[in-house]
């Protein structure tokens, strides 16, 4: 085996330790952040730039994915992760589901938003 085809394998061990020496609780919250920035940017919450407005970066298609992903998951993580770090979740996930509500010209039913299965209705 040359040099060349164990630089990934020890890459890869390194990679391997660093993630195992993050608690769990850490890559749940960091995964439901990514979830929900990328929920805000479909539904037109990005700030504006000087390539473009936020706003038009709006897909609720997209936003409507990302929302119930990220409810299914906030609401399957939250009995082992603890209030303490499930209710931020919680409230941004409402947050967005109210945002998206906003956004649609033609919203949803209580109970049938994004994610609303999940969480249930959202006022």
């Amino acid at each position: 085996m040359s040099s060349e085809e164990s630089v990934p394998a020890e890459a890869i061990a390194d990679v391997t330790r660093d993630i195992a020496e993050v608690p769990a609780v850490e890559v749940i919250t960091s995964s439901a952040v990514h979830l929900m920035s990328a929920a805000a940017v479909k539904c037109g919450l990005a700030e504006d730039s000087a390539e473009g407005r936020g706003a038009d970066l709006q897909d609720l298609d997209e936003a409507r994915k990302l929302i119930t992903a990220l409810a299914g998951f906030v609401t399957g993580a939250a009995t082992v992760i603890g209030d303490h770090h499930a209710r931020p979740l919680r409230d941004g996930l409402r947050s967005l589901q109210l945002a998206f509500r906003e956004a649609s010209e033609y919203p949803d039913a209580p109970g049938e938003g994004p994610g609303e299965k999940f969480t249930g209705p959202v006022r």
